[in-house]
Order: structure tokens, then C-alpha cells, then sequence
């Protein structure tokens, strides 16, 4: 097992108007899941693949297990890599391609025999170790990638979006089984991803990329529920957090913020902010829905109705703001109807409309 240092890395690919990474720097204590997740181009597939040795910074250095690895070949490195695609080989049978990677290192027979046997228990392929590839549903193919990176029995796993491949219910499951086995190995992971729910289900710390630089780092619900700009907050969530343009109105011992034309109830700490135009932060899931009007509750209209099953997601029109209302499957509403919205003044993040950053307000 290994920790692993990477100091102010920047890699600008050829052509780039920008760097992919741009002066990164993060801690990855020995055995920690850490989940890289961003938009397409923010420099998370970039990044594991220099922590790899598959591509070379332009500046800054890579530590694993304190050793300096940041200009030596991926063989070098001791790490093991799971890829977007299969990458298993269609001739070789399922025994084969799990040890693939330990013949290459000349390790013996019974020695190759005895880590093969345990990475196909893991992954539950103890049963298909004599098949071929094409014999096996792409659930199995992506388990033989993994058993097979596990079998090398590394210092770091690194994945790089190994879900992606496989339809929603199999990366459902596969998601899950994948964190059990992870944390059976106590193996240091890193996971790249585009997916924000995988990002929040598997790391034990998730960091948010944007334009090749760290917005957000943290444990997952830390980040979800506390973001530290509107960026993180709007990307981490389904749907994203609410961003509503206010005015803080400050009165006789309670602060309020003014939207559009109605007034919220909001924490007494932002007095301090009186007279300051903020945009408040709130999750669909924290916004509470009445069909009928209450005291300090904002009036909106319903725009869009859809049933999720185990949740109604509302669009409602709130003054000309748009934002979305989660609600229990039981409220029955529609299209045209006025609603009353209330939300808990300790659910409210505040963020500085100029800079997006986060406001410190307590709640």
C-alpha cells in the first residue's frame, strides 16, 4: 500500500490553448478511495494518466510510497490500471487474461494460479476463469479488467471511468460490488469519473475538477452538501442545486433576503451582509411544498411535472426565477397550479454573485 504526493503537476497537451492540469496539488493517504470527477476536458483522465506514467508533466513532481516517480515508466511505478474500454484480450480464456500481468513480471506458476483464484472470487468469476471473452455478458468482461488489476497486487489502483461502458442497472450493481471489493483490499484508488452519482457512492474524499484545477475536495457529502462555489453546486447533485439571485434585507433581529418580490426568513449571522445582492443555494430536496398558502412561505407556480417514482421533481416559476422542487411521490399537482415553497434557513448556502465563491455565513 502506498501514499501518494502529486505537487503542483502541469501538463499542457500539444495544441492546447490551455493546461489540461494546471498547477495541481493533492494528498492521497495510504488506502483511500479518491473519486476525480468533473466535465469532459477538466483534466481528470490527464491527471491519473500522469500519476500512471503514461503521460509526463511539463512541471511538478509525483511521489508513491515516497519515492519519486514522477520520470519513471508506468512499469516502474508499481501501479495497476482499469480502462474506460475492456482492453482483455478475445483469444486468451478468462484465467489468462487475469494473469496476463503477473506473466509479465515472470511471477510463478503457483504463485499466478493462487492470485488468479483470488481475484476471480472477488469479482465472482470463479465460475468462467476457462471461458473466452466473447462467452461473457460486458458485466463479466469489465469484472476480468478489474480482477486482472487486482491480481497484480499494486501499490495504486488507478480506474479511469470503468463503468461507462455498461447499461444503468449493471453499473448500478457493479458500483456497489466494486466498493466492497476496494475496501476488502485496503488498495490506495484512484477513480475517474463523469458521473456525479458514482463520485458520490464510491469515494471516501471527492475531488471536483474545473478547467484542469481542484474547485473542491472533501468528503462526498461535505462537497454535496456544502459547496464552495456555484460551480461545484451546480454540477454535484441531480438535479443541481438551486441558485436564487437575492438582496439581504436586515431588520429587528432577524435577517431576510429579498427574492423578486417576496422576502425569506434567513440566518441571523447575515446581517453582516445588509444591503448586499447574494445568490442563495438550496437543494431541491431541502425545499418544503404546500398546496396552499402559509406564513413566510414564497408563492410559485408549477411548470413541469415529473414523477421519478420515488419522488415528484417539480419545475416551479417563482417571479420569473426558475428553479426545481423535490417532492414525495404523494403530491399531487400540475402544470398552472400555485404552490407555497418554505425552506429552512439552516439549508441556505450564500454565494457572492460577482466570484460565485461561497459566503461564510453561519447558520
Amino acid at each position: 500500500m502506498a501514499d501518494i504526493i502529486v505537487s503542483d503537476l502541469v501538463k499542457t497537451h500539444p495544441g492546447g490553448r490551455r493546461p489540461a492540469t494546471d498547477h495541481i496539488s493533492l494528498h492521497i493517504p495510504d488506502g483511500e478511495f479518491l473519486v476525480l470527477v468533473g466535465p469532459s476536458g477538466c483534466g481528470k483522465t490527464t491527471l491519473l494518466r500522469m500519476v500512471a506514467g503514461l503521460e509526463t508533466p511539463d512541471a511538478g513532481t509525483i511521489h508513491i510510497r515516497g519515492r519519486d516517480v514522477t520520470h519513471l515508466s508506468a512499469r516502474q511505478r508499481n501501479v495497476s490500471m482499469v480502462f474506460q474500454s475492456y482492453a482483455i484480450f478475445p483469444h486468451m480464456r478468462v484465467r489468462a487474461n487475469i494473469g496476463f500481468g503477473l506473466m509479465l513480471h515472470k511471477v510463478p506458476k503457483d504463485e499466478i494460479n493462487r492470485r488468479v483464484a483470488r481475484a476471480a472470487e472477488l469479482l465472482n468469476l470463479t465460475d468462467v476463469l476457462d471461458r473466452h471473452p466473447a462467452q461473457l455478458s460486458g458485466g463479466q468482461r469489465q469484472r476480468v479488467a478489474v480482477a486482472r488489476a487486482i491480481a497484480v497486487d499494486a501499490d495504486v489502483l488507478l480506474m479511469d471511468e470503468p463503468l461507462s461502458n455498461l447499461d444503468a442497472l449493471l453499473r448500478l450493481q457493479f458500483r456497489s460490488e466494486l466498493k466492497k471489493i476496494v475496501n476488502q483490499l485496503g488498495t490506495t484508488t484512484i477513480y475517474v469519473t463523469h458521473d456525479q452519482a458514482e463520485a458520490m457512492s464510491l469515494g471516501d474524499r471527492v475531488a471536483v475538477l474545473r478547467d484542469g484545477r481542484i474547485a473542491q475536495i472533501g468528503p462526498p457529502i461535505e462537497v454535496y452538501d456544502r459547496p464552495a462555489d456555484q460551480f461545484v453546486g451546480g454540477f454535484l447533485g441531480s438535479p443541481p442545486m438551486n441558485f436564487l439571485p437575492a438582496t439581504v434585507e436586515s431588520g429587528a433581529g432577524q435577517a431576510r433576503v429579498l427574492v423578486g418580490t417576496q422576502r425569506l426568513a434567513a440566518p441571523g449571522q447575515l446581517t453582516g451582509f445588509a444591503g448586499r445582492p447574494v445568490s442563495v443555494g438550496i437543494r431541491a430536496e431541502n425545499i418544503n411544498v404546500s398546496d396552499t398558502a402559509r406564513d413566510g412561505a414564497l408563492a410559485a407556480q408549477v411548470e413541469v411535472v415529473e414523477p421519478t417514482g420515488s419522488a415528484v421533481l417539480l419545475t416551479v416559476q417563482l417571479d420569473g426565477i426558475q428553479l426545481k422542487v423535490q417532492t414525495p411521490p404523494s403530491f399531487a399537482t400540475q402544470p398552472g397550479k400555485p404552490v407555497w415553497l418554505t425552506i429552512d434557513p439552516k439549508h441556505m448556502r450564500f454565494y457572492d454573485p460577482d466570484t460565485a465563491l461561497a459566503l461564510e455565513v453561519a447558520a
